[in-house]
């Protein structure tokens, strides 16, 4: 099934706003989370095809908001990519552990991460 929704959860505007753009336009439809709770929650209304994640965030974290996600019923199906400043291989090892899909490191290099969206699709 082709990815068409994507909810990106980042609590920096600026980062929100350049995945915005970068999304809406090759066509997705974007919605957005400012912290992890917002977005477990917006990932359980809306049942986005493709969550992006970051993972230093106030209160929940992307790491645990990806673990929740993908312990939930209502959402376990969904793919995370986890996109954030932590470029450590044992970050990305505990990211893979914790049900991320994917993997991208800021700054966003958008060709890449539209490939592999295209990849999950």
């Amino acid at each position: 099934m082709p990815i068409q929704r994507i909810l990106v959860v980042d609590d920096s505007p600026t980062e929100r706003h350049i995945l915005a753009e970068l999304l809406t336009g090759k066509g997705y439809a974007v919605s957005l989370a400012t912290d992890g709770a917002q977005g477990i929650e917006a990932a359980k209304r809306e049942q986005p095809d493709l969550v992006i994640m970051d993972v230093v965030m106030p209160g929940i974290n992307g790491f645990q908001a990806t673990r929740t996600l993908g312990r939930d019923e209502q959402t376990r199906h969904i793919p995370v990519i986890l996109c954030t400043t932590k470029n450590e291989e044992t970050d990305k090892i505990w990211g893979m552990r914790q049900g991320a899909q994917d993997y991208v490191t800021k700054p966003i290099d958008g060709a890449a991460l539209l490939a592999k969206i295209a990849a999950l699709g």
